[in-house]
């Protein structure tokens, strides 16, 4: 079973405000897991001041939001946000509060500038994956890692989908993989090509023949050493080694490449892949859309300005099927 999360208690004068405002964004769709957290850091805050019941004011938001002036912009506009939505809570019923205005705090940077793999590092990349040998404390890490990098290469999926994936959300008969309450708290069916569902089974057949590894439906389909989830953090330290290993530059730590980026490469790799077979891209954008699990054709828009920066020559095409989306070269 899935570990429970710890129970956030909210003490301060808000205190049935914030449980309120959680309720009202879970029973949206939102697992609203970080938010509340960061809620809870807000409630421990003014139990130190003097706020009173059902009431915001001005001068105790500012106070807390200038308490870390050391953290990133994304970090200080995630708490702004978060004070916006209780603010506005508060005054729909009807109790004074502060409302942050539009502007306030640092400017956040949207850029969006994945490492896109060459095809010949991919190849490498996997090379140095299948090469790691097992640990004392990972002894599976062998078998295991070689199909969870394929997975987020082959399928686009997002790290945490892959390493929550269930036996039973992986069906080897009919190829597809059930992701469930994945981002935006959508499920979705993915189908992996044949040659993926093939190394999956064999994958399948070596950890049920070992006595260290549960195959019952409710185990994870890759496990850790404790039949746990593999740590996302395990599997970046075990990435950047693989880079090392097969001669692909790393900047460091927030500076990429990132695994996430193998989820933006098989985007830009599959967009290129239909170019050269001369698909029509207005038609197969929607499979991708879903395939990715976007909500919409937005999420996946970026990838067209993407692979058209990378290879100019599509650029004429695809303003041709989608009315001059991408830009003319900077």
């Amino acid at each position: 079973m899935p570990a429970k999360r710890k129970l956030l208690v909210y003490k301060s004068p808000l205190a049935p405000l914030m449980e309120r405002l959680v309720q009202e964004k879970q029973a949206a769709g939102y697992k609203y897991h970080t938010p509340a957290e960061v809620l809870q850091s807000l409630d421990q805050f003014l139990c130190s001041t003097a706020v009173k019941p059902n009431e915001l004011p001005k001068s105790i938001v500012m106070q807390w939001l200038a308490r870390y002036p050391q953290d990133k912009a994304s970090t200080q506009q995630r708490r702004i946000i978060l004070v916006r939505q209780l603010a506005r809570l508060m005054i729909r019923l009807g109790y004074p509060a502060y409302l942050p205005p539009d502007g306030i705090g640092p400017r956040r940077s949207y850029a969006f500038s994945p490492r896109i793999f060459t095809h010949e590092e991919v190849r490498r990349f996997l090379h140095a994956v299948d090469g790691l040998p097992p640990s004392a404390k990972s002894p599976h890490r062998q078998i295991i890692l070689p199909e969870v990098f394929r997975l987020l290469y082959g399928c686009g999926f997002r790290l945490s989908e892959v390493l929550n994936l269930r036996i039973r959300d992986v069906d080897l008969n009919q190829g597809v993989i059930t992701v469930r309450q994945g981002k935006f708290a959508k499920d979705r069916l993915v189908p992996p090509a044949v040659d993926m569902v093939e190394r999956l089974r064999r994958y399948d057949e070596q950890l049920e023949k070992s006595a260290l590894a549960s195959r019952q439906p409710d185990a994870y389909f890759f496990p850790s050493a404790r039949q746990a989830a593999w740590a996302c953090s395990t599997i970046y330290h075990l990435f950047r080694r693989a880079l090392l290993q097969c001669g692909i530059p790393h900047g460091g730590r927030g500076k990429g490449p990132r695994v996430h980026d193998l989820r933006h490469t098989f985007a830009v790799h599959r967009l290129l892949r239909w170019y050269e077979e001369g698909a029509d891209l207005n038609a197969k954008i929607p499979f991708l859309v879903a395939y990715l699990g976007h909500k919409d054709f937005t999420g996946t828009q970026k990838y067209l300005h993407l692979t058209a920066e990378l290879f100019p020559n599509l650029t004429a095409r695809m303003n041709e099927q989608f009315g001059g989306v991408i830009p003319a070269g900077r």
